[in-house]
């Protein structure tokens, strides 16, 4: 159809100089935004950037969540996956630095999501939105849940619950009619609800059985420690 965009069956998605194009414009938006927060910064000692340690734990746990998000137990055919516990490594940064520092980490995983999938089907920029960026940023608020007692699962379970609430709202505005012959007309309005949740559960429960376990439990509790001291 174009240089950035391909279209077929009514769809669109990017082309490979799309993918390389829009990876320019997200590298030249943090250029610049870690160019005024240094300026900002500069003039005033209120305002707080990123320490390096942040940066480099942030960095460490975005690309064990981008790898293991490869590593995929179930492949749901309309999108989505039971993967290697990918989402924990994103809930971790809101769990070490709190919402501010994982939401920008989210924010900045659900923009490698959609590169992951090739710039994924493009519906419309609301679908977008709905399915990678809000999707994925809502890892991000495990942060609130940082400094609470067994602060960790509960900050996943709920960045979890969030994200499927994203992943729902974008299948009801846009991926109705891929419901399944077989699926219950009565019960249709459940069936976004249903598709989304049933893999965002199933690996919610491997992440937290695996969580659950003493020494996983104190590793843990050891990262958080390195990260934030």
């Amino acid at each position: 159809m174009s240089l950035f965009l391909n279209q077929e069956d009514g769809y669109y998605s990017l082309t490979t100089t799309g993918v390389i194009a829009f990876i320019v414009i997200i590298a030249v938006l943090v250029i610049l935004t870690a160019f005024f927060r240094k300026k900002e910064n500069d003039e005033t000692t209120n305002v707080k950037t990123f320490s390096a340690r942040q940066l480099v734990f942030s960095a460490a746990a975005l690309a064990l969540g981008f790898v293991t998000s490869y590593v995929k137990i179930i492949d749901m055919p309309w999108g989505g996956s039971v993967t290697l516990c990918s989402m924990l490594f994103v809930t971790l940064i809101g769990y070490w630095f709190g919402p501010k520092i994982g939401l920008t980490a989210g924010f900045a995983y659900g923009i490698l999501q959609f590169l992951q999938d090739g710039g994924g089907f493009i519906l419309s920029p609301l679908q977008v939105l709905m399915d990678y960026i809000f999707a994925f940023a809502a890892l991000g608020l495990s942060g609130f849940f940082s400094r609470k007692k067994n602060g960790l699962i509960k900050g996943y379970l709920f960045a979890t619950f969030v994200r499927g609430l994203f992943h729902t709202i974008g299948g009801y505005l846009y991926w109705m009619e891929y419901m399944p012959e077989s699926f219950p007309k009565s019960l249709s309005f459940l069936y976004p609800f249903a598709y989304n949740y049933s893999y965002l559960l199933a690996e919610a429960f491997i992440t937290v059985v695996i969580l659950s376990f003493s020494p996983v439990r104190n590793a843990m509790t050891r990262v958080k420690t390195l990260a934030t001291e």
